[in-house]
């Protein structure tokens, strides 16, 4: 009778392995594996390595031994660049002469040279009004969030210029299908969620968030739900080349700019940014027909009736330039640099230069510097602040820089001057960001979108391609 082959032994788990260990000899001494991420060299013990600092973040350490292996790796090396990367193509000028870090102190200049710095001031103001319309707006995409009760005094003041900004955009028509809408400075998004909101019932809309840090929010989630299209650039607006974006060389579709709060040189950067991504033809993006107005002249404005084919986004592309419009609320004149600034060429025609421009941009926090009280008193009990602490207003600590003090210029002016000459100076700012826009083929206008108590820097900035004649008057 033939001998049965023995039944192969098959592994009988977890309970072998314990049962093993139980068994093992006492003598039997097992050898730790040595860590993937530490390879010890053969001839080498631990202690004889030597820990050097890592030369792209000395802010931790790495064997020397292992040093070519790590730079391979490390978080901080630097990464390949996107596409739309350009070094510096919204720099602006590449010869600028240098000011001294330590510049002239304000509170340091004669009664004689504050005065010549006044009249010079008030000269090249001659012209402008001082005077802007008031235009606080709304939407309807904000209304049920800004009646309700839980909102804190910070939310709620967030939240009204958020409605402000998207009631203007409806305004210049600028709610619709087959956009791409770039807001600058993107933070959170709120803005941009707000738009999307307002948009629920279009069809092929984009969004690009532009910021330079990494934080993503948690409004991130919920535009993942929605059918519109975002999409984060984490890039300084100083490199971004937009006719270099995959999204709009693919679509062509019209861009608006829009920015809540752009602090100082985060404006003109972007407004360079807008105005000349698209000023070459290179990759052909800007062979699109100049703008057309998408409604006629009796049609309501802020109305949402669109055709079949606009709600698709057909053929809407032919009907708007490039960049179909920029509405951007403005901050924080004192950070502005010369280099960056749109409205070199203004200032240069109304006899001021770089050496004024630095004193004027300094000045213009004396418009707010006034009323710190107000400012620190209104979310100092609103528990909702802390958690939109990357939201606040920037702006808002302007009154902390030495101009601001209230001795600054001790003897020379009222605090009522002051606040007067810090207006004045920021209008100035801005009205060269107006004529710059105005050369290129756009009516652009300041107004004032929300009340002072909501936001002491309450000015937005819109624009739109000349041939769209949809922006009503607002002088």
């Amino acid at each position: 009778m033939p001998m049965k082959a023995a039944p192969v032994q098959q592994p009988c788990g977890r309970f072998c392995i314990l049962l093993c260990a139980v068994h093992r000899p006492a003598n039997t001494v097992r050898v730790p594996k040595t860590p993937l991420s530490q390879p010890i060299n053969p001839g080498l013990e631990e202690n004889d390595r030597k820990r050097i600092p890592c030369p792209l973040d000395p802010n931790h350490t790495v064997y020397e031994d292992q040093l070519q292996k790590h730079l391979k790796k490390c978080n901080s090396r630097e990464k390949p660049k996107p596409v739309y990367y350009v070094q510096d193509i919204n720099a602006g000028l590449k010869d600028v002469t240098k000011i001294p870090e330590e510049q002239v102190p304000i509170s340091s200049l004669s009664k004689e040279e504050l005065q010549d710095l006044i009249r010079k001031l008030k000269t090249a103001s001659n012209g402008i009004s001082s005077i802007l319309k008031d235009q606080t707006l709304s939407h309807q995409a904000l209304k049920e969030v800004l009646n309700d009760p839980k909102n804190g005094e910070c939310a709620f003041k967030h939240l009204k210029q958020q409605a402000s900004i998207l009631g203007h955009m409806e305004q210049l028509h600028l709610l619709g299908p087959g956009r791409c809408f770039v807001e600058f400075g993107a933070g959170r998004g709120k803005l941009s969620h707000w738009v999307d909101t307002a948009l629920q019932d279009t069809e092929n809309v984009h969004f690009l968030l532009v910021e330079r840090a990494t934080t993503r929010f948690k409004v991130d989630g919920k535009h993942r739900k929605r059918d519109s299209i975002f999409e984060r650039l984490q890039v300084d607006i100083q490199h971004l080349c937009l006719n270099k974006i995959p999204i709009l060389v693919k679509e062509k579709l019209p861009v608006v700019g829009i920015g809540k709060h752009l602090c100082g040189v985060a404006t003109d950067l972007a407004l360079r940014c807008l105005i000349e991504s698209f000023a070459t033809q290179d990759d052909g993006i800007n062979e699109e027909p100049s703008a057309k107005r998408l409604k006629s002249d009796n049609t309501q404005a802020g109305s949402n009736n669109f055709t079949d084919k606009e709600r698709s986004g057909e053929n809407v592309s032919e009907s708007y330039n490039t960049v179909a419009g920029i509405v951007i609320a403005l901050c924080c004149h004192h950070k502005c640099d010369w280099k960056h600034y749109v409205g070199r060429e203004f200032f240069k025609k109304v006899g001021l230069g770089q050496v004024e421009f630095n004193f004027f941009q300094r000045m213009s926090s004396w418009a707010t510097c006034g009323m710190q009280e107000t400012i620190s008193e209104a979310c100092s009990s609103d528990v909702e602040c802390g958690a939109q602490s990357s939201d606040a207003d920037e702006h808002d600590q302007a009154y902390n820089r030495p101009e601001c003090n209230s001795d600054s210029v001790q003897g020379l002016l009222t605090v009522e001057e002051r606040k007067q000459m810090g207006h004045l100076c920021k209008l100035l700012i801005d009205h060269g960001r107006i004529e710059y826009l105005q050369q290129r083929g756009y009516k652009a206008v300041l107004q004032y979108y929300t009340d002072s108590t909501v936001s002491l820097e309450n000015v937005l900035l819109t624009a739109v391609p000349n041939q769209c004649s949809i922006l009503q008057s607002t002088a």
